[in-house]
């Protein structure tokens, strides 16, 4: 989710307005990945539909939102103060698709570490599906990130996750050694939007993509610079789109080490 550093965060109808304000008018057809496939019985990726499995509920707390994943109701809390601390469109898409594709990437017992976690939402899903989870963002994210994990897992006979700090492209080989750490997934979902972070985030990549680490990223498109980072991850990555959710603007990546 999105993690980049911002100012305070409007209520939820003035982002809707915002947001559908400033996206641009950008054909996905002019934006050519030459190393980028998609994966289906067909020539093109799958089209999907973000469900609704947002769950109304009557509540005095404006900021919490319920959903259902995995068989679960799952309770976030967000936060009007941080981009970090909202839910947003890839998360929903990556959490649906992580769900609905349990045989094709398994996540039991698969150590998986989130980037750009924000609320919690998809690390609490491969949590519940089985994972060694690590999540990760900024440091004024982390208290309801931490909260929103713990809450909702407290009562579940699953792997306890960790939560930890991890700014995009620093102190990465001190905090996270290579020769310690290996991650079979790697996920992400709406960190790319138009912020400054973009290189610290590819580089981010490129540190944790170790071979035989799966990154799946989800994000809504929003802007050209959005195109344009899925050609520079396509440069150095063999990617496919694995699904595509029109309605929402929203595409699922894989990206693996290039064998050489």
């Amino acid at each position: 989710m999105i993690s980049a550093q911002q100012l305070p965060f409007p209520n939820k109808t003035q982002r809707v307005m915002e947001e559908e304000a400033c996206e641009e008018q950008y054909d996905s057809e002019n934006c050519t990945c030459s190393s980028t496939s998609t994966e289906s019985n067909s020539d093109s990726p799958v089209i999907l539909k973000i469900l609704q499995n947002w769950v109304p509920r009557v509540s005095h707390y404006f900021d919490k939102e319920h959903y259902t994943y995995a068989g679960h109701q799952i309770v976030i809390q967000e936060s009007i103060e941080h981009f970090g601390a909202v839910v947003w469109p890839g998360a929903l898409a990556l959490s649906q698709y992580l769900e609905s594709n349990q045989e094709r990437f398994n996540l039991k017992d698969k150590q998986v570490l989130e980037i750009g976690a924000g609320t919690g939402l998809v690390s609490i899903v491969a949590c519940i599906l089985g994972a060694y989870v690590t999540a990760t963002d900024l440091p004024e994210v982390l208290e309801n990130l931490s909260f929103n994990i713990s809450s909702n897992i407290q009562n579940m006979n699953i792997h306890k996750p960790e939560v930890r700090k991890l700014v995009w492209g620093e102190s990465l080989s001190e905090d996270f050694p290579s020769s310690t750490y290996h991650y079979d997934f790697l996920l992400a979902s709406d960190v790319v939007y138009h912020h400054t972070a973009l290189d610290p985030l590819l580089e981010t990549m490129v540190y944790f993509c170790q071979p035989g680490t799966v990154l799946l990223w989800a994000n809504k498109f929003r802007f050209s610079t959005d195109y344009e980072f899925l050609e520079k991850l396509s440069s150095i990555f063999d990617t496919t789109i694995l699904a595509e959710f029109p309605e929402s603007n929203v595409k699922l990546i894989k990206a693996t080490v290039r064998e050489n």
